[in-house]
């Protein structure tokens, strides 16, 4: 109801509901039973008091936990909207760095994933990537992952695919078009560098792709098994020429060490050698 032109006045339990345990204090209004503070006040129209309800601290913690959970849940459902358009594997939508394994082999990898993640709005601006390089089964795909979730969490677009994947999805649809919404987000990650097929098509995509993006001034992750001095090394210009616009933007990373994959497979070996004995 709206008195005289104000704001419209609610009822007591539209605002702050009387509950069992409430009490009427010395000043004759309603005060909460748990935490004691007023659930009215008086105010004066035209000369006229009237009593209104008001918020005890009770109802305003509540109304408070309620928003910070609406909070919450619009902002998941905006990470998982991102992580849906990301075209990121499902087996890495979960990574993060508090799961991170870190031994000290990838230490350093560790530490500049984690800079890359903080420093990412000064990345951005520098058109500055990364190269993760090593062996088979060391983490670079869960590095890139781990930054990957880590920047959709502050809202930045990420697509996250494998070259092998882009040359299908090339194969099969609008070359220009793919390319770019690739080009759309703030950073693609592109796993698996020289997975794919060696031939002069398939080189003249990758470079297709890697080209177009260093030309939207926007950064880009790559990993790949290769080794740095393969690729520093080739004679081939048609490989030199792909990873000579790679080192023009991407820093290279080297996360050496066994494979995570034959660690735990060993132990689990032994683990079940020890139930079998």
């Amino acid at each position: 109801m709206e008195v005289g032109g104000m704001l419209p006045f609610y009822s007591q339990e539209e605002i702050s509901p009387i509950k069992e345990g409430d009490y009427v204090g010395e000043d004759g209004l309603i005060r909460c039973g748990v935490c004691g503070k007023r659930k009215q006040f008086k105010i004066e129209i035209s000369g006229f008091q009237k009593i209104v309800p008001c918020i005890c601290k009770c109802r305003s913690d509540e109304i408070e936990k309620e928003k910070q959970k609406d909070e919450y849940e619009q902002r998941m459902h905006a990470i998982n909207r991102l992580k849906d358009a990301s075209m990121m594997a499902s087996k890495f939508r979960d990574a993060n760095f508090s799961g991170y394994k870190v031994r000290e082999e990838n230490q350093e990898a560790y530490k500049l994933a984690l800079n890359y993640v903080k420093k990412f709005r000064e990345m951005k601006e520098k058109n500055q990537g990364l190269l993760l390089y090593g062996p088979v089964g060391t983490g670079k795909s869960f590095t890139a992952a781990c930054i990957a979730n880590a920047l959709m969490e502050q809202n930045i677009t990420v697509i996250m695919t494998s070259f092998v994947k882009i040359l299908h999805d090339i194969g099969t649809g609008d070359e220009a078009s793919y390319i770019q919404i690739l080009n759309s987000a703030s950073l693609i990650i592109i796993d698996d560098l020289g997975a794919e097929r060696n031939t002069d098509y398939a080189l003249e995509k990758v470079y297709n792709v890697i080209d177009s993006r260093i030309r939207t001034d926007k950064p880009m992750i790559l990993t790949t098994n290769l080794e740095l001095s393969e690729m520093l090394q080739t004679t081939d210009i048609r490989y030199r020429r792909v990873y000579d616009r790679i080192f023009e933007t991407c820093y290279p990373v080297e996360m050496p060490g066994k494979s995570f994959r034959q660690i735990e497979a060993a132990q689990r070996f032994n683990d079940m050698k020890e139930l079998l004995q």
